[in-house]
C-alpha cells in the first residue's frame, strides 16, 4: 500500500531531535511523497530545504492567517520568488482563521487575497486553511473572480453544504486526524459524501494525531490511520482508496509521484 502525506510541517522544531528518523520512518511506512507546507516566510523557506534534501519530499509556500499580521513589505515577492523552484508545488497554507484571530480579521483577508491573485499569477493551486470564516471565503472567492484558482481545502472540518460549495468551486477536500476521532460521526458523514477523485489525506503533523496514538505527537507514518479509516467509511478496500488519493495529488498538483503514475 502506497501512501502520500499531502500536507506536514517537518520543518516544526518538535522534529529538531530525530527529524531524520521521522523521515526514514515514512519512507519504511511506504509513504511515497510528503508535501511540506509553509506557514510564514522562514518556514516556507526552510520547507524548500527539505524537499531539497529529500527526493520524495515536496514544499508549499506562504503566509498562515495567523501570521499575516507579521509579513514583510516584500512578502509577496519573496513568495514569487520561492516559486520559482520546481520543489514547490502550492501557495500555502494560506487562508483564515476567526477561531483564534491571532492577526486582525482585515489583515487576514488582505494577504489571503494578495496570496490568492499570485497564485493565479503563478498558475499555482493553493492549500487552503480556514476555521470558522466559511463565509468570508465564499464571499472572497466568489467577489474576486479568481478563476481558474484550484487547491484544497486542508483539515477539513465544516459541513457538507461547505464541502459541497468548495468542490463546485474546484477544489479537492482533505481529511486528517480528527476524522479517526470517537465523537467525529458528523465529519465522517461529510467525508463519505466527497467524491472519491477529490479526496486528499494528511497528517498536518505535528498536530492533529490520529487514533491510536491521539495525545502524542504526530508524524507522516501515521496518515495510514486517517486512509484506513475513510476507506471504512466509503466501504471500500484501502488500497482503492490511496491509489485514488495519489492519482489526485498528482492531477491536482501537476506532477508524477516517483513514476507512481503508469
Amino acid at each position: 500500500m502506497k501512501l502520500i502525506d499531502s500536507h506536514a510541517h517537518l520543518d516544526d522544531e518538535r522534529f529538531n531531535e530525530d527529524r531524520e528518523q521521522v523521515i526514514e520512518r515514512a519512507q519504511k511506512n511506504n509513504i511515497i511523497a510528503v508535501i511540506n507546507i509553509g506557514h510564514d516566510i522562514q518556514s516556507s523557506l526552510q520547507s524548500i530545504q527539505l524537499a531539497e534534501k529529500y527526493s520524495f519530499i515536496y514544499s508549499a509556500v506562504g503566509v498562515h492567517p495567523h501570521d499575516a499580521k507579521d509579513v514583510p513589505e516584500d512578502y509577496l515577492q519573496q513568495l514569487e520568488n520561492m516559486c520559482r523552484c520546481d520543489r514547490v508545488l502550492a501557495v500555502g497554507e494560506i487562508g483564515l482563521d476567526y477561531y483564534y484571530d491571532l492577526s486582525p480579521r482585515d489583515v487576514q483577508k488582505k494577504v489571503f487575497v494578495n496570496q490568492l491573485n499570485l497564485a493565479k499569477k503563478l498558475s499555482k493551486p493553493v492549500i487552503v486553511h480556514l476555521r470558522d470564516a466559511y463565509g468570508d471565503f465564499l464571499d472572497i472567492m466568489q467577489k474576486e473572480r479568481l478563476e481558474p484558482i484550484t487547491g484544497v481545502m486542508h483539515c477539513f472540518s465544516g459541513s457538507w453544504e461547505v464541502a459541497k460549495e468548495c468542490l463546485e468551486m474546484g477544489f479537492y477536500i482533505s481529511f486528517a486526524g480528527p476524522v479517526t476521532f470517537k465523537n467525529a460521526d458528523r465529519l465522517r458523514e461529510v467525508a463519505s459524501r466527497v467524491p472519491l477523485d477529490r479526496l486528499l489525506i494528511e497528517t498536518d503533523c505535528p498536530y492533529l494525531t490520529p487514533v491510536p496514538y491521539r495525545g502524542k505527537r504526530n508524524e507522516p507514518a501515521y496518515v495510514k490511520h486517517v486512509a484506513e479509516q475513510l476507506a471504512a467509511v466509503k466501504g471500500i478496500p484501502v488500497n482503492e482508496l490511496t491509489e485514488a488519493v495519489i492519482n489526485n495529488a498528482e492531477r491536482l498538483f501537476n506532477i508524477k509521484i516517483n513514476n507512481y503514475s503508469a
